[in-house]
């Protein structure tokens, strides 16, 4: 393929254009020395590395459920919890049942994906799965369950809203009390499992929400923006304010603060 008579720009406009870089386009770019159109096939051949790494590692993320399906168990659900370290707020987790064969660019622990990319994610994941479904457990069930059991509590109700049951579950970090469905933790499970990554993207991106609502009751908390988690800003609120009640209160900054703000009364 001849390109010398073409621009720059009309290269750039054919490389990134809908039907993409043919293979004898991008070898012609290839003995192009001009230095603008080694920077387009530059960069075609960075994204084409990125697209097969990603591949790859999306690869490595089914492993899990590949092999239970393998072993005669199907479907295969994960589940993940989103709120075990905040200061004020429910535990909310998310378990997923995925399709054998799905293709989802980017999925993983929704630690490690922005805001906008883990909104964009929970659109697919809805859409592909063959169930989906969220439990919470309330700030008064932190309270009297401690955050371990209750992060627990809200995985195992995520399982049982699930419209499809699951043969087998593949948990993030600790086996489900009282799961009466085969189980498998996984230490890290969000990032080495596609199922349990969904989840942990579901979980997190509703618990969002349900602080950005509260966030219209006490506004002058912040937590639209920290979530409830312990930020310089939310712990600044917390020592000129209080607790309100959706503050979580055997959590130790949470005490302190109500404790103040009583010791301030009764200065007064």
């Amino acid at each position: 393929m001849e390109i010398s008579s073409l621009s720059i720009a009309e290269i750039k406009e054919l490389a990134n254009g809908p039907m993409g870089a043919g293979e004898e386009f991008v070898l012609a770019m290839a003995k192009d020395q001009r230095i603008g159109v080694r920077e387009i096939y530059r960069k075609l051949k960075k994204a084409e590395s990125a697209a097969i790494a990603e591949t790859r590692r999306l690869a490595k993320l089914f492993v899990y459920e590949d092999d239970l399906r393998a072993n005669g168990y199907h479907p295969v659900a994960g589940v993940d919890e989103a709120g075990r370290g905040p200061l004020a707020g429910p535990v909310v987790a998310a378990a997923v049942i995925l399709p054998e064969k799905v293709h989802l660019p980017d999925l993983n622990d929704s630690k490690r994906l922005t805001p906008q990319k883990r909104e964009l994610l929970v659109g697919q994941i809805k859409k592909i799965a063959l169930a989906w479904a969220v439990g919470i457990s309330t700030v008064k069930e932190i309270y009297t369950q401690n955050i371990h059991h209750a992060g627990l509590t809200a995985m195992r109700r995520a399982v049982a809203g699930l419209k499809v049951k699951p043969a087998y579950v593949l948990v993030d970090g600790f086996r489900i009390e009282k799961l009466e469905i085969p189980q498998m933790p996984i230490v890290g499970g969000d990032g080495l499992s596609a199922s349990i990554a969904a989840g942990s993207i579901l979980a997190k991106v509703e618990r969002d929400h349900i602080m950005d609502s509260y966030h219209e009751l006490y506004p002058e908390y912040g937590f639209n923006r920290h979530k409830g988690y312990a930020t310089p800003e939310h712990l600044k609120a917390l020592a000129r304010l209080g607790p309100c009640p959706i503050h979580r209160a055997g959590f130790r900054p949470v005490v302190d603060s109500a404790l103040i703000n009583v010791n301030q009364i009764r200065a007064r």
